[in-house]
């Protein structure tokens, strides 16, 4: 039986009952992260507690911001830059209906990531080994999710430029801060509209467990994104759009 009562509370929290069997891919996700992360770094949190607090309810408080769209079959979800597999793993386990795909640059951490999909049985998850700024101009990904999501991948400017492009009109773009963002949405608010999106909300993540200072920056896709959008690789981070 699943010991990860961290976990079970927060995510009553956020209004999830999580059932045995998620709690035991949790349980697994937990394991294979230590075990992996001995051979390639992943993540400086492996405290069993932290783990399930820092790691995948903090995660899980991308759901709220969701909101309707949960319910739809039709769910598909982009995290960009997914390192060891977060958010978009907790999200998954919890969704299980949803598509997903999980897009990251470094290929040993896309090892990781297909082995973690194999041994929790996800299915309709597909692992890519790439470049946002590549793999966003591909017809099989470019605004194709009604969500994309990303946890400290970038400064909010470069942010969209690499997860914009992959959201469909009337789709959302999730990304996980911490800290005082008013100056990073100051310089995103240009690219944000050229890019086709619109801030919806910046949502407070109000959770005992977690640090104080986290938030939801929501914005939404109301236009497509223009053919030269993302821009060569390196370049979002190099220049910015302003």
């Amino acid at each position: 039986m699943s010991t990860m009562q961290k976990l079970i509370s927060g995510a009553a929290r956020l209004g999830i009952e999580l059932t045995p069997q998620q709690l035991d891919q949790f349980q697994l996700y937990c394991k294979l992260l230590t075990e992996w992360n001995k051979r390639i770094n992943l993540t400086a949190i492996l405290d069993y507690e932290e783990v399930q607090t820092k790691h995948f309810l903090d995660s899980l408080t991308v759901l709220p911001a969701i909101g309707k769209e949960k319910e739809s079959v039709a769910l598909s979800i982009i995290d960009v830059g997914s390192g060891a597999g977060l958010p978009g793993i907790p999200l998954k386990i919890v969704l299980d209906q949803a598509e997903l795909v999980l897009l990251e640059s470094v290929g040993k951490k896309t090892a990781f990531l297909e082995e973690l999909v194999r041994q929790l049985r996800l299915e309709k998850v597909k692992v890519i080994t790439g470049r946002a700024e590549e793999v966003a101009h591909q017809p099989e990904f470019r605004e194709r999710f009604s969500v994309a999501v990303s946890r400290a991948l970038a400064k909010l400017p470069t942010l969209v430029e690499l997860t914009l492009p992959f959201c469909q009109v009337s789709g959302v773009t999730i990304a996980q801060k911490k800290g005082d963002i008013s100056e990073e949405l100051n310089e995103a608010a240009n690219a944000i509209t050229i890019l086709g999106g619109k801030l919806r909300e910046v949502s407070k993540v109000e959770m005992p467990e977690l640090s104080p200072d986290r938030c939801l920056v929501i914005i939404d896709k109301v236009q497509p994104t223009p053919p030269k959008y993302p821009r060569r690789s390196g370049m979002p981070e190099k220049r910015p759009i302003k």
